[in-house]
């Protein structure tokens, strides 16, 4: 599975092993310098005292020994017959004449009287210091101690600094180094894979069920609500598919239907078959049949902009808002209603307050004009419809549109905000209905933030309540 990965993995994708190999390699090897020169400055500081305390112990020895020597001319014949190897021994005098030196012409030596060890023996008796050697990276060690007779004892020896001990050693780090570099591309390899493994080990399609690291949990919530997310949205998709199918078979047998009445009677008319005095029957069946293409034909496009408007979360596709007065449309509405109303033989009672909304005007005229046009032709000759406008009482503007039709059966309460659904399938072509009345008034209430409200009983009518969000520019009209 990790080779898979890999394999999946793009070309200029950074490499955890390398990553890890870079860092874990600088790591150690600066981790190796400092302590190879903190060890180095130990051991010369080291180095240093021991020399110190070894002269200062030959000094004290010699120093006993000269003191029994009459005069400093005595001390200097005595110096000169010892064999005091690589230590240098120098005697220097009160006034800092140098009287004798072990490895140079006592002559052509300046004046000492200015050395630290020296001005601190006369002055203390004994004094010590340090400092570079003429060879180069080794330091002087001195230890100097006064005698009886007023003249200062020096001994020197040299040792290596730490400029040097560092030269001698290279060869000793440049191993440690390369093998710290090794190591490290060993370790890195194993710690890489390890520290991979439990997130190659995330599974995208349950990423909630992944046993990994604390420090990823938030990696990991954030794909498990992407997930969830991705098959919210795939499951919305499947159903826009599955409705957008629906949508076109139904509005395809919704157009043949009356085009196939058009053509009928068109061709009757052509062909002569049809008697002279029928001709104004089919004529007036091709106008009927051209009036319910047309306005199904504008409910469908009615539709599609506002699905579109949704779709984009574009709201100026369907037009511009503006302060509307819904009772006034009702009344409007009516007005138009009041001959089809007439024929059905049902009444149309306009009530309540005249409140303003905002809105566009022409989707809250569609929206109460369906409401009202199925209020009548679902009613009963001799019934009625009652258009009310007004606010709750938390001022909430609301239509509200009742008819005393034969109701709405429980089972299809739900549905009949749905395209192209009919109770009665056959009682709704027949009164001229398009089967989007209703889907168009659910859209537009929801396209205006309004929520719709449908109570109904068969045998005693239905009411639809609108009822719009409070909002700025929303008020009763006194």
């Amino acid at each position: 599975m990790a080779m898979s990965a890999e394999r999946d993995l793009p070309q200029s994708a950074p490499s955890l092993a390398r990553r890890v190999f870079v860092v874990l390699a600088c790591v150690a090897t600066t981790v190796a310098l400092v302590v190879f020169v903190g060890a180095t400055l130990v051991f010369q500081s080291s180095l240093v005292a021991d020399a110190h305390e070894q002269l200062s112990r030959e000094c004290s020895m010699a120093a006993s020994v000269l003191d029994g020597c009459d005069g400093t001319g005595a001390q200097v014949t005595s110096l000169a017959t010892v064999d005091t190897g690589d230590t240098r021994v120098t005697l220097v005098a009160v006034d800092g004449t140098v009287l004798y030196d072990s490895l140079a012409d006592a002559a052509s030596l300046l004046n000492h009287l200015d050395r630290p060890e020296v001005a601190e023996a006369l002055a203390d008796g004994t004094g010590s210091s340090e400092r570079e050697s003429d060879t180069a990276g080794n330091v002087s060690i001195y230890q100097a101690s006064r005698l009886a007779s007023g003249a200062v004892l020096r001994l020197s020896v040299d040792r290596a600094g730490v400029s040097a001990l560092l030269v001698r050693d290279l060869w000793m780090l440049a191993v440690v180094v390369a093998a710290t570099v090794v190591a490290s591309w060993v370790v890195a390899r194993l710690v890489a894979g390890r520290l991979v493994r439990p997130v190659l080990a995330i599974d995208p399609a349950r990423p909630q069920d992944a046993d990994t690291y604390e420090e990823l949990s938030p990696l990991v919530a954030r794909l498990a609500q992407q997930q969830t997310t991705l098959t919210s949205q795939m499951r919305e998709l499947e159903g826009a598919e599955r409705m957008r199918r629906e949508f076109t078979s139904n509005v395809t047998h919704e157009l043949k239907t009356p085009l196939a009445a058009i053509s009928g009677a068109a061709e009757l008319i052509r062909d002569g078959i049809a008697k002279p005095e029928d001709v104004a029957g089919f004529a007036g069946r091709i106008v009927d049949e051209t009036a319910h293409l047309t306005a199904l034909v504008n409910d469908i496009l009615t539709l599609s902009k506002l699905d579109e408007s949704e779709r984009s979360s574009d709201r100026a596709l369907v037009g511009s808002t503006e302060p509307i007065d819904l009772g006034r449309v009702a009344l409007d509405v009516a007005s138009r209603l009041a001959r089809p109303a007439e024929k059905a033989e049902v009444s149309i009672d306009v009530s309540g307050d005249a409140t303003r909304i905002c809105g566009v005007a022409r989707l809250i005229d569609e929206l109460v004009y369906n409401l009202c046009d199925n209020a009548i032709r679902y009613n009963r000759p001799g019934g009625t419809v009652w258009v009310w406008t007004g606010a709750d009482a938390c001022g909430h503007p609301i239509l509200r549109v009742t008819d005393t039709g034969r109701g709405i059966p429980t089972e299809a309460q739900g549905k009949v905000f749905e395209r192209f659904y009919r109770v009665d399938a056959s009682r709704s072509r027949a009164s001229g209905g398009t089967g989007l009345g209703l889907a168009i008034v659910k859209h537009v209430a929801a396209f205006h933030g309004a929520e719709v409200g449908l109570e109904s009983m068969e045998g005693e009518g239905t009411t639809v309540t609108v009822t719009f969000p409070v909002q700025e520019g929303t008020r009763p009209v006194g």
